[in-house]
């Protein structure tokens, strides 16, 4: 089959407008099931074939041709608010591949399937670009509330004039610590706070790295001219702290918060009364 020139399958899609959109529309409509609004959908396949027909009219052969610049734009802002609203990827694909139900309608004479044939080609790219485009954006959705979840997960609390807190829950891994580390010296600085306590009643094991996260930490701490409690060391991970041969060195450590926010009250006035004397 001889190549067909970009103009010309402009052209088709020009002159069989009034054929290919509506069966594409009912296409999609169908195949969505209500999860968008037909008028919504007319709008956004509106805006997908007009730049379709115009990167074709300026010579682009293939979707990676920079004469359908806009054509990706519209795709990939298309598949990113399909990916924020929770639509499937199947879901988000269909849209453009039921432009294929409109240029169905065509097949005809042996002329017209001569331009239908590369317009066919060219919707498989629109679907696995739309696809693929979906694929990043869900990605970097879930990459962003991982991280929202990370952040709830370790918060910083004032618990007195000059002490904070910081309760954890959970695994504590390189990333958590690194947000744990963040959060914790922008709070000392926030609130000129010089104690802080680390409370690990809900970190379930101790290990070695987990120790060294937990040193990481308070070595930061102190940088910054604060002094770290580590608090909720219970029967079993002192064991495990002491089979492990893991230091602590001259970090402070309690059983309780209750315990810690003892001595760091004690330090306070220790710190005021000498300030003041």
């Amino acid at each position: 089959m001889p190549a067909v020139a970009p103009a010309a399958l402009a052209q088709t899609l020009v002159d069989h407008a009034e054929t290919i959109r509506p069966a594409w529309l009912d296409a999609a409509v169908d195949e969505l099931r209500g999860r968008t609004t037909r008028g919504e959908l007319e709008r956004e396949q509106s805006d997908i074939y007009q730049a379709l027909v115009d990167g074709l009219q300026a010579g682009g052969s293939d979707l990676q041709s920079e004469t359908f610049d806009q054509l990706r734009g519209i795709l990939a802002d298309v598949s990113a608010a399909r990916a924020r609203l929770g639509f499937t990827p199947r879901e988000t694909a269909v849209g453009v591949f039921a432009l294929k139900e409109g240029l169905y309608a065509l097949a005809g004479s042996a002329d017209t399937m001569t331009r239908v044939v590369p317009l066919l080609r060219l919707v498989d790219e629109l679907g696995l670009f739309t696809f693929e485009t979906f694929a990043a954006a869900r990605e970097s959705i879930i990459s962003e509330q991982a991280e929202q979840l990370l952040e709830l997960s370790t918060p910083v609390v004032k618990l007195w004039e000059g002490i904070v807190a910081v309760p954890l829950v959970g695994t504590l891994d390189s990333a958590r610590t690194q947000v744990v580390m963040e959060k914790l010296l922008n709070t000392l600085v926030e609130t000129g706070s010089t104690q802080a306590i680390i409370d690990i009643t809900g970190v379930p094991a101790v290990d070695t790295q987990v120790a060294q996260h937990l040193l990481r930490t308070v070595v930061a701490a102190r940088l910054m001219g604060a002094e770290c409690t580590i608090s909720g060391i219970r029967p079993q991970i002192a064991q495990t702290v002491v089979a492990l041969g893991i230091e602590f060195g001259d970090i402070r450590t309690r059983a309780t918060l209750a315990d810690a926010l003892v001595d760091a009250l004690r330090e306070g006035r220790r710190s005021s009364a000498g300030v003041t004397a």
